[in-house]
């Protein structure tokens, strides 16, 4: 085991969760003799310097009935009783525990009370986040190399024999890599590789594609979805290599200068305009919500040079920057050139001053259309 003296380690934590970890850590070591550790990503987050908002306590040295009376006596809510959670505040607090794989599917595991922290922290998914915090000694402990791992940028597993045994690590692993800029170890990636991610309902697939989509290292959540397989698993076709690195460059460079409300989407549009596969499956596939249907199904090839023309035919309806689309810098400055960037393109008559024409039905549609192609037309003249 390696430990690391951090005497500041909650200094940077909002002062609200410092208070309350004092006064359950105060609480349960005078009255009950117990130690507390902070562990998983809090730590994690806590070492890369990024902002931690909740803390995951656990308990060593009770039992269960005198843990549920503590709880009691402090007040906490219980939140996940089969698994010993109780809630205070902003932390989530529980025994430590150890899983066994007892049923096929995602969810068939046994859970009991683990009294050692190392194998406590072995049920953890990678190294990472197998890191522990001992407020009682301001160190922090690691059994798995975790450390090392963190300083290298690496996502590597803690116990090969039981990573396998919950294929959502798989997902949990790619979301990752894009959220923290981190590699998947080799041995890990071909571990990945050889999960079975039939198990998972979509629910649990979008959850995790959910956070990726929301990563800054977009490009790092490509490299682990196609080396690790899971484009291939989930809707049969990955990447090939040009395909692959053109568009990891552009997830490296663009999402970050795109709206914010569009970048959610960014990562499935430039992966959409590289792969083979019908955005409608790949959405299928990870059970995507209906909005990113909306904004996806009818995206259309971007072409090596944007002309005008295309920029307005993609602000038929709204302006460009609802596009996802929009994280492009061609197209932000050709919308911003033609005044489509937050409004639609204008065919210089409205569908009331046609039928005051005359025009009806499908004759309507088609004289609105055919203004619409004669104005885009003329903008390359």
């Amino acid at each position: 085991m390696t430990t690391l003296r951090a005497p500041d380690f909650l200094t940077p934590f909002p002062h609200k969760l410092q208070k309350q970890i004092h006064e359950v850590e105060h609480f349960l070591s005078t009255h009950y003799s117990a130690r507390c550790r902070i562990v998983g990503g809090a730590v994690r987050d806590r070492l890369l310097g990024r902002p931690v908002k909740d803390v995951d306590l656990e308990v060593y040295g009770l039992e269960l009935p005198r843990f549920e009376e503590a709880m009691e006596r402090l007040g906490a809510s219980g939140v996940g009783k089969s698994f010993f959670v109780y809630k205070y505040g902003d932390l989530d607090i529980a025994l430590p525990r150890r899983e066994r794989k007892v049923a096929e599917g995602h969810r068939g595991f046994a859970v009991e009370p683990a009294f050692d922290e190392r194998e406590a922290t072995r049920r953890r998914d990678f190294t990472v986040n197998a890191l522990m915090y001992d407020l009682q000694e301001g160190k922090i402990l690691d059994y798995w190399g975790g450390l090392e791992d963190l300083e290298a940028k690496r996502l590597r597993c803690v116990d090969p024999e039981t990573f396998v045994e919950d294929s959502l690590r798989v997902l949990r692993g790619m979301q990752f890599a894009a959220r923290l800029g981190f590699r998947i170890e080799e041995g890990t990636c071909r571990l990945c590789r050889g999960v079975d991610l039939g198990d998972l309902p979509g629910a649990r697939i979008f959850g995790e594609f959910g956070k990726m989509f929301g990563g800054v290292w977009l490009h790092y959540g490509l490299y682990a979805l196609e080396s690790m397989e899971i484009s291939q698993k989930l809707w049969g076709q990955g990447l090939d290599r040009a395909a692959f690195f053109a568009a990891a460059r552009k997830m490296a460079r663009y999402p970050a200068q795109a709206p914010e409300g569009i970048r959610p989407y960014c990562f499935l549009a430039i992966y959409a305009q590289h792969s083979a596969v019908p955005i409608g499956k790949i959405l299928d596939a990870v059970d995507a919500p209906n909005r990113y249907r909306r904004a996806l199904e009818r995206l259309p090839k971007l072409p090596p040079k944007v002309p005008l023309s295309f920029v307005a035919d993609l602000a038929r309806k709204e302006g460009v920057k609802h596009s996802p689309l929009a994280c492009y810098p061609q197209v932000r400055e050709a919308a911003k050139r033609l005044g489509v960037w937050e409004s639609a393109f204008e065919i210089g008559v409205t569908p009331r001053e046609l039928m005051a024409r005359g025009f009806r039905g499908k004759a309507l549609g088609e004289e609105l259309e055919r203004r619409r192609r004669q104005k885009i037309e003329a903008l390359e003249d």
